[in-house]
């Protein structure tokens, strides 16, 4: 299971909470809640966030002020504003300020879950995609990852498949019969051999004692990134 975590940042607790147990519906998504811009830096800060809920009007400022700091600062994941006011001007100026789109008051929250999820399907085959694995950055794009020392691994294609696609579990396991699918999809020539192999070689590439993996583990029946 992909799980991605969002932040909702709103200061009305009834529409923000409302959204939060909507979200916790869906399996594939976990979520943080802040009031306020202070509140949403600290958690951008805290943790990995996958996108960001934020309304236009907070108490210690303007959303798409905070957009185009956030964006300065170098988030690069899908932003989505809320707003009441739905004039062309408004709608240019909180695009403009870097965020990836613009929903208004009232909306229907199947409209704004069908939003979140192209936003993060776009985002995630986007090339400026990164993500944070233990102590490396990795590029699926550029098929990369970077030390925090500086040096670039490179990666195979199903490499990338494989970490792209445990790091969206989030620290689920993934059982072996999933991956094989979702990374080779329904090809009867690929076996779980094929993936221990590929494994076997990743750890070789990023744990500093690969018969110790404490990156990529092993675990009930599967695989899973340790975060």
């Amino acid at each position: 299971m992909q799980v991605r975590r969002i932040l909702v940042v709103d200061d009305d607790d009834l529409l923000r909470l409302s959204l939060v147990e909507q979200l916790a519906i869906h399996q594939e998504f976990s979520t943080l809640e802040a009031r306020n811009i202070a509140e949403a830096s600290i958690a951008v800060r805290a943790q990995t966030v996958d996108l960001i809920i934020m309304d236009v009007g907070l108490p210690d400022g303007d959303g798409r002020e905070a957009v185009r700091k956030l964006r300065q600062e170098g988030f690069q994941k899908p932003i989505i504003l809320l707003t009441g006011h739905d004039s062309e001007m408004d709608i240019v100026s909180g695009l403009d300020s870097g965020a990836n789109d613009y929903v208004n008051k009232p909306f229907r929250f199947a409209v704004l879950l069908a939003r979140i999820r192209a936003h993060l399907r776009q985002y995630e085959l986007s090339e400026d995609a990164t993500f944070q694995i233990g102590s490396y950055l990795f590029y699926p794009g550029a098929k990369l990852l970077t030390a925090s020392g500086g040096e670039k691994l490179r990666l195979t294609e199903k490499e990338t498949a494989i970490l792209q696609y445990l790091n969206r579990a989030k620290g689920t396991v993934i059982s072996r019969d999933e991956l094989l699918r979702e990374v080779w999809g329904y090809n009867a020539n690929v076996t779980t051999h094929t993936l221990e192999t590929h494994i076997y070689r990743l750890r070789q590439k990023i744990e500093t004692d690969p018969a110790n993996a404490q990156l990529l583990i092993t675990d009930a029946g599967g695989y899973r990134l340790a975060f």
